[in-house]
């Protein structure tokens, strides 16, 4: 609860019990498979926790009542640790992996999250699906692919409008010269980019916020495998 008061958050006891409902989660089931590297406690707060709530936070973004995808959620950051804080959310995690997302399924039964949706598809294929493409206020990733690759896996699920936020590393700025045709070709435009600062860890992050400014071409996303093997430049 003091990492979300030094962002600025007033989270409540229960809240704060949902994610320690969670962390516990996430040991116990990594056990089993692979979630994460992350198990000790505080790093779990600092680097999963606190770094998915940076967010709503950091950026701006209205959750209140949003539709978002998070891609390729893995053990579900940042899209269920926001799905905590903000109840009103409507959450898709989508994930390749049927076993991660059984795990965040356990999460939200255990910790009562509700209107949270369960997608098991690559993200090329998600992007294709008519009950899924650019049906979102808000996609968003973390640690996924590099800038361009991400676009190309991200921007098909936002509605014309909407954003993209993906949560990157230090190297932001430098992936983002490389990616801006891609950007702009699925129908991107940079608002900005966002340092971070998340409290007790020393860690620079930032979050890189594309709007949605026309229809991603039917073309895109490429088959599985193709933006991965041939980004977009």
């Amino acid at each position: 609860m003091q990492g979300a008061a030094q962002l600025g958050l007033d989270m409540s006891e229960k809240t704060a019990d949902r994610f320690e409902t969670y962390a516990r989660l996430l040991v116990e089931w990594n056990e089993k498979i692979n979630l994460t590297a992350i198990t000790e406690g505080k790093d779990i707060v600092t680097k999963h926790f606190l770094d998915s709530l940076t967010l709503p936070v950091c950026c701006g973004l209205d959750m209140e009542n949003a539709g978002m995808i998070d891609v390729g959620t893995g053990a579900g950051f940042p899209g269920l640790a926001v799905k905590l804080l903000c109840p009103s959310l409507h959450l898709t995690l989508l994930d390749s992996l049927a076993k991660r997302l059984k795990f965040l399924e356990a999460v939200a039964a255990e910790v009562d999250a509700q209107d949270v949706a369960f997608c098991h598809a690559r993200a090329e294929d998600g992007g294709r699906d008519k009950k899924l493409r650019e049906q979102f206020d808000i996609a968003t990733a973390r640690a996924v692919a590099n800038l361009s690759v991400l676009a190309e896996y991200c921007l098909p699920f936002v509605k014309v409008g909407g954003v993209f936020a993906a949560l990157k590393g230090p190297m932001a700025e430098e992936e983002l010269q490389s990616a801006a045709g891609a950007i702009e070709t699925l129908g991107g435009k940079l608002r900005t980019v966002q340092d971070v600062t998340i409290p007790f860890a020393q860690l620079s992050h930032k979050i890189v916020l594309i709007d949605k400014v026309r229809p991603t071409p039917k073309q895109y996303p490429r088959k599985a495998g193709t933006p991965a093997k041939k980004p977009l430049t």
